[in-house]
């Protein structure tokens, strides 16, 4: 079943907590740290272009790839997002016309490859497509957040606007976290209920800097999403940096 494709019509409705505002300053800071003030930055998994909209504010040309046609069309129909440049692919196969100073993305969207030879491949594309000396900036949900805090839980919201049930359940030996979602979505006077699966991995990261370097990225960090300071065990978000070193592709 295909993920954010129902979903993406009430996506922005029930991730209005999601503190877009903190990320973008905390990602442009990270890249102004690695020299990257602005010129062309490539998002994956944009979704329905928050972050992209946001850097772009910020000073930066923005490319936002996404493989749901659903988001991006939602993303298209925001104001404030002329001159973003919007391209529907999956990012284990993403192309550009050229080389971008930086790639970013955030939401978890690298969860969702959910094979290590996949996430290699995504990781030799960034690099491919990466300036020379440029940054890829990532996050991850940790394995502590899909085996504590989400587990087998239940989870629910209900609007006006539309409502979901969110059966979550995570398979520890395998490292899968599988999303079940039923929504209930206004439409007319009444509501129209989609299911959708979702599916990601929680990656251990001295694998991920494995993956990173036989990329030929060179892994530079990884800093706690919320305080930007060393991981903790129970982190539950990180941001991953690593930089453009040796072209494999």
């Amino acid at each position: 079943m295909e993920s954010y494709k129902s979903f993406a019509e009430v996506y922005d409705l029930f991730m209005d907590n999601v503190p877009y505002d903190d990320w973008a300053k905390n990602i442009s800071r990270i890249l102004k740290e690695h020299g990257i003030a602005d010129g062309l930055v490539c998002e994956l998994g944009c979704g329905t272009g928050q972050m992209t909209r946001r850097l772009q504010s910020m000073g930066y040309d923005m490319i936002g790839i996404d493989n749901s046609i659903e988001m991006l069309d939602m993303a298209r129909m925001q104001e404030g997002d002329t001159g973003i440049l919007y391209l529907c692919q999956d990012m284990r196969e993403f192309e550009l016309y050229g080389t971008v100073r930086a790639v970013i993305s955030v939401c978890d969207s690298m969860n969702y490859i959910t094979g290590e030879e996949d996430l290699l491949q995504v990781f030799r594309l960034a690099n491919n497509y990466l300036d020379p000396g440029g940054i890829f900036l990532f996050d991850l949900n940790t394995t502590f957040k899909y085996a504590q805090l989400l587990g087998d839980g239940v989870f629910a919201e209900n609007r006006d606007e539309g409502s979901f049930i969110w059966e979550n359940e995570y398979d520890a030996e395998e490292h899968l976290n599988y999303y079940d979602l039923t929504l209930y979505i206004r439409e007319g006077e009444g509501y129209q209920r989609y299911e959708e699966e979702h599916v990601q991995m929680a990656y251990e990261l001295d694998r991920v800097k494995v993956l990173i370097e036989e990329s030929g990225l060179e892994f530079l960090g990884v800093l706690d999403a919320e305080t930007m300071a060393e991981p903790r065990e129970d982190s539950e978000r990180v941001y991953i940096i690593a930089r453009e070193q040796t072209k494999t592709l």
